[in-house]
Parts: C-alpha cells; structure tokens; sequence
C-alpha cells in the first residue's frame, strides 16, 4: 500500500514529541511511516475520524480525546470498556481502540523496584485512571489521588483509588511511589519532603524536562522516571508490529533526546 500515515490527535498537541517517538521506531524496524500531529478538539473529532482514508493505519491520543473516542468506535479491547479510555486507535479493516498506557506505566515502575504498597498519584485525568490501574494491577494497596479538585476527582476515580486528597495534602512522605499525571509546565503546589533517598517519581510530561517537581525531587534523593520511551514500544505494539527490533527504538529515542530517565 506505501507509506502508511498515523497521527497523534489532541489540544494542545504542538508539544508532542510522539512523532519523534515513532520515527525513532520506525527507522529501527524499517517501517514506510509518516508520523504527524493534529490539533483536534472533542467536537472535531467524529468529522476527522471520518474522513480518514485507506492509507490510514492509526491514531494516538491525548489530552482531551481519550474518553471521546469510545463512543465513536464499535470495537474495543476489554481494558478500554473497563476504563472508559483509549489512547490507540488502530485502523485495519475493522477500527479498534486500545488502552496502552496502562502497560507502560506498568513496566515503568516494575522496571525501577517495588513491589510497592503505597502510592500516591497527581492528578485526575485519563492518565491518572490508567495509572490507577497499573499501580491495582500490582497490587498496590494504599493508591491515593492528590487532585486540585477532590470531589470530581473523588466521582470520577474513587473506584479505581483507595483515598482522594487536595493536591497541597498530597502525603508524599508516605509513598513508595508517585506518579506525576499533570500536563506538562503545571507547577503544582506539593510539599516535597526533604529527605526521599531512592523514592522513584514517574513524570508522565516530557516538556519542560525535568519538571520543577522533577528537579526538587531529585535534590531531595529521589529518582525520576519516564515513561516516552517504553510506551513508544509498546504503542508501536499495539499497532500490530512486532519482531527483535523493538528493543532498539529504546536506543533510537535516547539519542534524539526522547525520553530521558534518571
């Protein structure tokens, strides 16, 4: 067929870095992709759905999309019914939404220690559900949401988390881990405790990098962790490619300076 053209949708979406992400993985598994980005809003999106022709082979979302989408597509993989959220839209001859970001949030922190018994994660978002459900999936017993609005948050995650705090409240001290679901630039006001030595902190944004939490995190012991590169592979996953070379896309990343850990 050719080059096939995928996309990531959301507003604002200027910042992504997901076609750096997925050129990296194209070229290590010698893909014919043309990655782009598109400024789509909720009410954009059915009629931008629609008109995607057969050159299509799939979309990512982001901030505000990944709860709009499921009604507009018939087919989903059962974590997205059991979330209310996609972040993949794999167009074959049948669409079908996925939930990736659950698996990548879920091999991040596995990849850094644990296991853990107390979590605590900023924000109430679509990326805070799915956080959420990593961290049950581990079986993390004390999963608190520190959200700037406690009783949406609460309506919204309250089954998916054990306790909902004020983001000012939010009980650092006490965490194996935290994970950082706000978008990027936020400067949330948290206390971060002074000594932290080798508490991992996840930081889903990637701009500015590290964050202002990031950096007091780091000064006060922690360490930071990301998540661009292995979603990047497991993304690249759910578009139906697999084989050895995944693994490179990793190195590829790195060098172009997605997805810094430290």
């Amino acid at each position: 067929m050719g080059t096939r053209r995928l996309a990531v949708l959301g507003a604002p979406i200027a910042h992504s870095r997901s076609p750096l992400l997925h050129a990296a993985a194209a070229e290590v598994l010698g893909l014919d992709w043309d990655y782009g980005r598109a400024e789509v809003r909720e009410a954009d999106l059915p009629a931008f759905l629609a008109a995607l022709g057969p050159d299509w082979l799939g979309l990512s979302l982001t901030m505000p999309l990944k709860r709009a989408v499921v009604p507009l597509v018939g087919a989903h993989d059962p974590l997205v019914d059991r979330l209310g959220l996609a972040n993949t839209v794999l167009l074959r001859e049948e669409p079908r939404l996925f939930n990736t970001d659950v698996a990548g949030v879920d091999a991040v922190l596995r990849a850094a220690g644990g296991p853990y018994a107390s979590a605590v994660v900023l924000g109430a978002g679509a990326t805070a559900a799915s956080t959420l459900e990593a961290l049950r999936l581990q079986g993390v017993e004390r999963r608190t949401v520190a959200a700037r609005d406690p009783a949406r948050a609460e309506a919204e995650l309250g089954g998916l988390a054990t306790g909902v705090v004020a983001l000012s409240a939010a009980p650092l001290a006490d965490a194996d881990v935290v994970v950082v679901t706000l978008p990027g630039g936020a400067d949330p006001e948290v206390p971060v405790p002074e000594r932290i030595v080798g508490v991992p902190l996840l930081d889903v944004a990637y701009d500015p990098w590290p964050s202002r939490l990031g950096a007091a995190w780091l000064a006060s012991g922690g360490v930071l962790l990301h998540v661009a590169r292995r979603l990047a592979r497991i993304g690249v996953g759910g578009l139906g490619v697999a084989g050895d070379g995944i693994g490179g896309v990793d190195k590829v990343a790195s060098v172009r300076g997605v997805g810094r850990a430290t």
